[in-house]
């Protein structure tokens, strides 16, 4: 009898879902919390003029060596949520990163929350708190069916994402070329005139540290990874993914080196796509309006998985789809208060306290313990590949509802 065809991968547990999406669903969380204001960049790297590629430097490596360090970890020990994780790195204190990763994750949605209000209004025309409340039943909409949902709509998300990126800085770099040259050439650092290189460099290694609190959201993904190369592949490909925007949007403020006018406001893209037609105001309002939602999300389900991993360790059934739901509208509506202290001071005080903070609970194991599991082949053996597992919080969902 002849043998049964072997059932065909599809898209998303091919190389897509093993190689590319996992780079693809940090880069969705990174770029709301990192890029879309462009208010980061100018914070962590292009307050400093010419001097601030360094830090980009720093940025593209640390983002692509933690990625491997977190996917190939996870990969060997099958710990796809972040308790798990954290038990193998730093064990009985994981207790201490689900502090300071709340914490951060509430930060990070609040300047989301702020930001999505106010660029949906000065793009779009809308009230202020109908773009918050978009966002917000569009985030619990997410939870509410899972990761299957959650991975389609990152994979767009990314894609368009790109395309307004690229649409963006061709328009500003392309018509202020020559001032980006000018100001790298010169060596202007005069916004900050006596920073040493150093500084610029430990600059970039604090932009690491308190975005390593979207790492926990690609998670999921990491199922699909049987192999050390997978892994390799997958930290490189999102060091990449996670870096591109944030050198596109320092060269386009390089344009305007030092101009007040946008290095001193909340959300600098704006400012400098002022002058261009309004079908491009329309489309930056979209793609970030979109981008923001992503990061929420991915911030909220990486709590909501940690959650039902404990429920599972007590042999209790995982959420329903409402409770995730509820939970993510609950974390937002939080998360809104916090938002009225304003942009520009949340990302100046609270991302550098939290940055340290994710540094010493996450960040310094993941590569002085993580490397050694590593290196000591602790775990899945290198040539033994892992079951890929399937689990989709949507259909966990629909058995406990």
């Amino acid at each position: 009898m002849a043998e049964q065809a072997a059932p065909r991968e599809g898209f998303f547990n091919g190389p897509y879902g093993r190689l590319l999406l996992p780079g693809v669903i940090l880069q969705s969380v990174l770029i709301g919390g990192g890029y879309a204001t462009g208010r980061e960049i100018v914070e962590f790297g292009a307050k400093y003029g010419a001097l601030g590629w360094i830090a980009g430097v720093a940025i593209i490596i640390g983002f692509g060596l933690m990625a491997f360090l977190m996917f190939e970890i996870a990969r060997r020990f099958q710990a796809f949520d972040y308790r798990t994780l954290l038990q193998k790195l730093i064990g009985p204190l994981y207790w201490l990163f689900d502090i300071v990763y709340i914490l951060l994750a509430i930060l990070i949605i609040a300047i989301m929350a702020a930001a999505t209000g106010e660029i949906l209004q000065e793009t779009l025309g809308f009230n202020y708190w109908l773009g918050v409340g978009i966002m917000i039943v569009i985030v619990g909409l997410l939870n509410f069916y899972g990761e299957g949902l959650i991975e389609r709509f990152k994979s767009v998300g990314t894609a368009a994402l790109y395309a307004g990126y690229i649409l963006f800085a061709v328009l500003i770099i392309s018509e202020n070329w020559d001032a980006i040259t000018a100001t790298l050439s010169s060596g202007d650092h005069s916004l900050h005139p006596n920073v040493s290189v150093w500084a610029v460099l430990w600059s970039g290694i604090l932009y690491v540290g308190y975005n390593l609190a979207v790492y926990p959201a690609a998670l999921f993904t990491v199922r699909r990874q049987t192999r050390l190369r997978h892994t390799v592949v997958a930290g490189i490909v999102a060091g990449l993914l996670m870096t591109v925007p944030w050198f596109l949007t320092y060269f386009a403020l390089m344009g305007f080196y030092p101009d007040a006018g946008i290095f001193d406001a909340s959300v600098p893209w704006l400012e400098m796509l002022s002058t261009e037609a309004l079908w491009v105001i329309v489309v930056f309002g979209i793609v970030v309006g979109w981008t923001l939602i992503e990061t929420a999300t991915g911030m909220i389900y990486a709590l909501v998985a940690r959650v039902d991993q404990s429920l599972v360790d007590a042999d209790r059934r995982p959420m329903s789809r409402a409770t995730a739901g509820a939970i993510s509208v609950v974390t937002l509506l939080l998360a809104l208060l916090l938002a009225q202290v304003g942009i520009i001071d949340l990302i100046a005080t609270g991302y550098t306290a939290m940055a340290y903070a994710m540094i010493a609970v996450f960040g310094i194991p993941l590569l002085v313990r993580g490397t050694y599991l590593i290196v000591t082949r602790q775990g899945l053996s290198i040539s033994e590949p892992s079951e890929p597992l399937v689990h989709d919080r949507s259909r966990a969902g629909q058995e406990a509802s």
